[in-house]
């Protein structure tokens, strides 16, 4: 079975647990399995990082995410990612995608992005203060509008087979709007990529990679849990709000 973004362990796992169920993306426990893969894509990250635009030891750090997976014929591997984007455009082809597609809707995003910038070189050039206020409430209606149709477009799968928008999901929930990158972030990503290619879900990291937060409540390679404002209605939707744990038999 050939999967693009599927990682093959290079450590012995034969005397490692292999956890029965998937652990809780928002708990603080790291099963020994995802702490050898995070090691292991650690290891990648520093060997690809050569080849992007940017040095994460001089820029603001991100998250990434690992997700250890079971295939059909019982092997192990699992998918690892970034949250959002990597800075200036860079790319990795083994890195999970986003769920969205750049080039829904006759790229629409990328549209809409040069239509805002547009409106915001118009606004910096005009000297007329009511030309000036007109411009800046048709950005904001075009950007609240692009962005509604944005989460309209990012589906997500569930342990039920279901698919429903990032808009729809924060909807059902008690956390009403969706802020701005909901969707994006690793955890989702991973789980979405596993549901869509029949992998199932065995254990889940996140780790801070780069330069430390501002405020140090990031640093360097440590563990830490799913946020909630971006991503628990979506990881509850995803996991059918089973106490977001997952049977992994």
């Amino acid at each position: 079975m050939n999967i693009q973004h599927l990682f093959n362990f290079k450590t012995d796992l034969s005397g490692i647990n292999t956890p029965d169920k998937l652990n809780n993306p928002f708990g603080l426990e790291i099963p020994e399995i995802a702490r050898i893969a995070t090691s292991e894509f650690q290891e990648f990250i520093v060997s690809e990082s050569k080849k992007w635009k940017s040095d994460f030891s001089t820029l603001k750090g991100k998250m990434f995410g690992v997700l250890v997976v079971q295939k059909k014929d019982k092997s192990i591997g699992y998918l690892g990612t970034v949250s959002g984007k990597l800075p200036e455009n860079s790319t990795c082809s083994k890195f999970v995608p986003s769920v969205f597609d750049d080039s829904t809707d006759d790229f629409f995003i990328s549209k809409g992005m040069k239509e805002l910038t547009e409106i915001g070189i118009k606004i910096s050039e005009s000297d007329d203060q009511s030309e000036i206020i007109e411009l800046t409430e048709s950005r904001k209606l075009k950007s609240f509008g692009l962005q509604q149709r944005l989460f309209e477009s990012y589906h997500f799968l569930n342990l039920l087979g279901e698919k429903n928008s990032v808009l729809q999901i924060f909807k059902n929930s008690t956390h009403s709007n969706p802020p701005a990158a909901a969707g994006e972030c690793a955890a989702p990503k991973l789980l979405q990529y596993a549901f869509t290619h029949q992998l199932k879900p065995i254990a889940i990291a996140e780790f801070w990679w780069g330069t430390p937060s501002k405020n140090k409540e990031r640093e360097h390679k440590a563990f830490y849990p799913s946020c909630k404002n971006k991503c628990r209605p979506i990881l509850e939707y995803m996991l059918d709000n089973r106490n977001l744990f997952i049977e992994a038999s």
